[in-house]
């Protein structure tokens, strides 16, 4: 028996080789849904532009004491080597022996040479501190911080000074540090009580859907921000650790909503009743089969999410219910505008620094929305 080989598979005045039919061209390995979702992000220039500008912040908020303070990276005193900078990360673990004793928490280096001639240290690129004023002399050749309506931005306070001369630069630098904790803390509690609620609602039903989803209900006809300064009432010496819990307690609810909407979706396709014919418990249907492919839609409202905490932080914090001195906040330097209008630098640097890292996160939620959703998708064609 012969048969004749599509002309499509040879050229005019070719045979095809015995060898190519023995081994067939292999198979390109398709690309998975992550990787399809990250090609289509890519596409979108604003989109990366704001992560560009999300990740920029990010390192900024890691290297805040190498990039601006007064307590050095590394210093050598007295023959041993001290880490003074992690004092802006930890407080408890500087040494106590430099600060109460020796040095009294000023690290200049007149004052260590002064101290130990043979000493040494390796200082942040500018010489500022976000908890304090720096004074004359700290510094060779560097003037006291001026404050009040002195304190216009110069070669050595960059963005000026507030009205206790604390350098703006510094503490716009280490405030990064805090906006980020607080919109990835309370936005982690918010993501873990809204995805456990909604995908109980969403697999069980009956009642338990019932009262969840009245439970959200209530919370969605409260306002976010009375809640939040009800609950802040309440708690005696409030820090941001208080504030990063009740902005977490407060913002669950879109994402319970959309959590609850894909559970309804995807429990009723064949890889669920598969998983339940074969034995799978409920548990095990619910977050190995389900929840890993309802988990990418609720990545929009949960970098939303991160936006919307830090505005609410910065709220309050100029409202004087949130960070306050000596902690570095954008809203608090906001809030020292209010005692002299004239001084225009503590407005407008904190306001830029609050409206482009909310702006970059929203941009990177629409990017993350549109590669998503394939609706969003068909319609930008």
């Amino acid at each position: 028996m012969s048969f004749d080989l599509p002309s499509s598979l040879t050229k005019p005045g070719e045979s095809l080789d015995a060898d190519a039919l023995a081994s067939p061209p292999k198979l390109r390995k398709s690309r998975g849904y992550w990787a399809d979702v990250w090609r289509r992000f890519r596409r979108n220039p604003t989109a990366m532009i704001a992560l560009c500008y999300v990740i920029l912040l990010s390192l900024v908020a890691i290297l805040a004491p190498v990039i601006v303070g007064t307590k050095p990276i590394v210093a050598k005193y007295k023959g041993q080597l001290y880490f003074p900078f992690i004092g802006y990360l930890i407080p408890s673990w500087e040494d106590p022996l430099l600060i109460k004793i020796e040095l009294r928490g000023r690290y200049s280096p007149q004052q260590m040479k002064k101290k130990d001639p043979e000493s040494w240290a390796l200082y942040p690129l500018v010489f500022q501190d976000p908890t304090r004023r720096v004074r004359k002399g700290e510094w060779p050749n560097q003037p006291g911080n001026p404050f009040g309506d002195q304190g216009k931005p110069s070669g050595y306070n960059f963005l000026g000074t507030d009205d206790l001369g604390y350098d703006v630069f510094a503490q716009l630098v280490h405030g990064t540090r805090l906006a980020l904790l607080v919109g990835f803390v309370s936005t982690s509690i918010a993501a873990a009580i809204g995805i456990t609620l909604g995908a109980l609602a969403g697999y069980f039903g009956g009642w338990v859907d019932v009262v969840i989803s009245r439970l959200i209900e209530v919370m969605l006809c409260v306002p976010t921000l009375v809640l939040i300064l009800a609950l802040l009432a309440v708690v005696d010496r409030a820090t941001v650790w208080h504030t990063m819990v009740v902005i977490g307690l407060t913002s669950w609810t879109s994402i319970a909503r959309l959590m609850r909407a894909e559970f309804l979706k995807l429990k009723t396709v064949e890889y669920v009743a598969a998983a339940k014919a074969i034995g799978a418990t409920q548990t095990r249907v619910m977050f190995r089969h389900i929840l890993p492919n309802a988990l990418a839609p609720v990545l929009v409202p949960i970098t939303f999410g991160i936006a919307t905490a830090i505005l609410i932080e910065n709220s309050l914090s100029f409202l004087g219910f949130g960070s306050q001195r000596p902690n570095a906040s954008w809203g608090t330097l906001l809030s020292s505008a209010q005692k002299n209008l004239e001084m225009w630098w503590l407005v407008v640097f904190p306001g830029i620094a609050i409206f482009t890292t909310v702006l970059a996160y929203n941009l990177v939620g629409e990017g993350l929305q549109e590669a998503t959703d394939p609706r969003l998708r068909e319609s930008a064609k």
